[in-house]
């Protein structure tokens, strides 16, 4: 979506991660979401299978537990050659730390009004820890 700031993630169900990262990303929406931020969530199963569930259930659980309010896609691949064409361009964009692979779940892409990806943190980086890097570009 032209005109608006992407925060894309790929998420997952039965992670280490997903309590703290769902929970933020749904504060992150609160705040923010009638500034211009759009999260859009990618459920994947390519890190330990830990999306082993069909859409249906990843989004009622998305849904019903962390009260997400922003868009949860069908299940994607996010790294080898089926990747989704969105992450595709995401990672050729901003390579990581060790290349462009995502390396695990909760990997956030920050994207401009524009459609420049102006941002990638690791999944350790919090929804929170990048707020004001959101904000800098909301208000760019």
């Amino acid at each position: 979506q032209i005109g608006n700031v992407l925060l894309i993630v790929n998420v997952a169900s039965q992670c280490g991660l997903t309590n703290s990262n769902y929970t933020e990303l749904g504060s992150l929406h609160q705040k923010y979401g009638d500034k211009g931020l759009e999260i859009l969530a990618f459920p994947c199963n390519q890190f330990g299978g830990q999306e082993p569930g069909t859409n249906e259930q990843i989004a009622e659980l998305a849904c019903t537990r962390f009260k997400a309010e922003y868009p949860i896609f069908g299940k994607v691949d996010v790294n080898g050659s089926n990747a989704a064409p969105l992450y595709k361009f995401l990672k050729s964009e901003k390579g990581g730390l060790f290349g462009e692979c995502i390396k695990w779940n909760f990997t956030k892409f920050l994207v401009d009004k524009d459609g420049h990806v102006v941002g990638r943190f690791a999944p350790i980086s919090s929804p929170s820890s990048i707020e004001n890097d959101i904000e800098k570009v909301l208000e760019a």
